[in-house]
């Protein structure tokens, strides 16, 4: 097959535009001491709507358990996130952000925000939910695969 069609450059022209847009927020994020990592969790936390499991989380970013508590430890040594005990089951402990959370969500929002149209500048809300729509069918199509 041609590595030039569409469905061959898919992939690599994705991962291309995902770590670009990574590498450019870590740039505008660097002065507030947080990686990659760490605010992505806090972005999945936020968009999660708080009071979420590790176990909920973990899903959401899709990482192993393990891997979340070291972050979610991290973040809490830095006053960003907090555990609290679950009032249906005793041996949960939900997440929550602090306020010092919800004011660096609030700027990393907004710096998010100014990346986002500089980098879409140009292109249709049209041309934008047809890209969104087959991101959609991609990973509708991989939840069904399994790993090899």
């Amino acid at each position: 097959m041609d590595p030039q069609t569409p469905r061959h450059q898919f992939p690599f022209t994705n991962a291309r535009v995902a770590r670009r847009w990574r590498k450019l927020l870590d740039e505008r994020l660097k002065d507030l001491g947080v990686t990659q990592a760490r605010w992505f969790t806090m972005i999945c936390l936020q968009r999660g709507g708080g009071g979420l499991t590790q176990r909920e989380l973990a899903r959401l970013m899709t990482i192993e358990n393990p891997t979340l508590v070291r972050l979610l430890d991290s973040l809490e040594e830095q006053g960003l996130i907090e555990r609290r005990p679950s009032e249906r089951d005793r041996r949960a402990r939900l997440l929550y952000l602090t306020n010092a959370g919800e004011h660096f969500m609030s700027e990393l929002n907004e710096r998010a925000n100014v990346l986002r149209e500089e980098m879409l500048k140009g292109i249709e809300n049209t041309d934008l939910e047809v890209a969104l729509r087959v991101f959609e069918r991609v990973m509708e199509n991989s939840a069904n695969l399994k790993n090899t």
